[in-house]
């Protein structure tokens, strides 16, 4: 932007105030180069508290796979979304066994996940 002043002839000029005046030019391009715009996003304090509970799960889903997987490289992907819109506990649970198949891990430690995962599915 460019700020300049001008000059007033009298009749434009009320008694009050002087003779200047400020106009605002902008220079376009280089203007929005220097300005960038961020949007944000305020939430109210129920649905951050949701937010909260729903990325705590996810952690803890996130860092339950990586022990059960010991390998990186074998890790599979959960879905929570998946599996809150499946109807009962049991079709939840077949398909997460179906999941973690692959896992080499002992039975005991597999079934524990899955009654953790769904315990903690149930509060969301």
């Amino acid at each position: 932007m460019q700020c300049g002043l001008e000059q007033m002839n009298d009749c434009e000029r009320s008694p009050n105030r002087t003779n200047l005046r400020v106009n605002f030019n902008e220079k376009g391009a280089e203007v929005k180069e220097r300005r960038e715009k961020f949007l944000t996003a305020k939430y109210g304090s129920h649905q951050m508290s949701l937010i909260r509970k729903r990325l705590a799960v996810e952690m803890w889903l996130y860092d339950e796979l990586q022990k059960l997987f010991d390998p990186p490289s074998e890790a599979i992907d959960v879905d929570i979304d998946e599996i809150l819109d499946m109807d009962t506990d049991d079709i939840r649970r077949s398909h997460l066994i179906r999941l973690l198949s692959v896992c080499k891990r002992p039975q005991a430690d597999i079934s524990k996940f899955i009654s953790d995962l769904l315990d903690r599915a149930k509060t969301l």
